[in-house]
């Protein structure tokens, strides 16, 4: 089995910057694609970027475009998320995800494509 765990968040002032790690281990080579997702309280769990398992193919909610910027070291077995310019409404729990298998072409944004999830980290922005 995968295990997925999130480290970095904490609590910054609006147009500050975090960067989030997610480290995976056991058999961290199955792992392809990979994500984060974030949840607030009372909502669905809402995609926010994706990325293939070489790197070539990244995918971002509209929200976050500009501002956020995936990556993988598949030598260090990480995912990291560099999030920018952050503002109130990025508060939530984030979550990494990780696809057992590539069985859609591009990184997915669905929750229900990924195999393995962190326990999350959360991410608090105050105005």
């Amino acid at each position: 089995q995968v295990q997925l765990v999130e480290s970095g968040g904490g609590l910054v002032q609006a147009g500050g910057s975090l960067r989030l790690s997610c480290a995976a281990s056991g058999r961290a080579f199955s792992v392809y694609a990979m994500g984060w997702f974030r949840q607030v309280p009372g909502l669905e769990r809402e995609f926010v970027a994706a990325i293939s398992w070489r790197g070539e193919s990244t995918r971002y909610a509209d929200s976050v475009k500009g501002r956020f910027t995936i990556s993988r070291d598949n030598a260090k077995n990480t995912v990291s998320l560099q999030m920018n310019s952050l503002q109130p409404e990025d508060t939530a729990v984030s979550f990494c995800a990780g696809e057992r298998a590539p069985r859609r072409p591009l990184p997915p944004r669905i929750a229900s494509a990924y195999d393995y999830w962190g326990q999350g980290t959360q991410v608090t922005v105050s105005s």
